[in-house]
């Protein structure tokens, strides 16, 4: 799957999340969300990660890992900022949302899709 800087997340083939930032850089990688009072944008997408952490974050975090297929691997609600997660086995991508910005009941096993 070719990915774009800007994608849409789809579940169930609806759309769930527009305009996901690809950290298809060193300084997207870098950042994300560190150093912002606030979400800058709905979502960010970070391929050939297996765990994550929220350094210098001010807000939290729903964090979805993904395997190479796009099924959820583990879904992490509400993390706090200063926190760091294990790594998760067979997980090739990782997908950071500000809390409860995802409305959908998506569970671990189900797939995803990008746009």
């Amino acid at each position: 799957m070719r990915f774009l800087d800007n994608m849409n997340l789809i579940y169930n083939k609806k759309i769930i999340l527009e305009d996901i930032t690809l950290a298809n850089n060193f300084w997207k990688r870098l950042s994300g969300y560190m150093f912002r009072k606030k979400p800058h944008v709905p979502g960010i997408l970070f391929i050939t990660s297996s765990s994550m952490q929220t350094t210098f974050m001010r807000f939290e975090l729903d964090i979805i890992f993904l395997d190479k297929d796009n099924k959820i691997v583990k879904f992490l609600k509400n993390v706090k900022p200063w926190r760091f997660t294990i790594f998760y086995k067979n997980t090739s991508k990782v997908l950071e949302v500000p809390s409860g910005k995802i409305q959908e009941e998506i569970r671990e096993g189900e797939t995803l899709s990008f746009s």
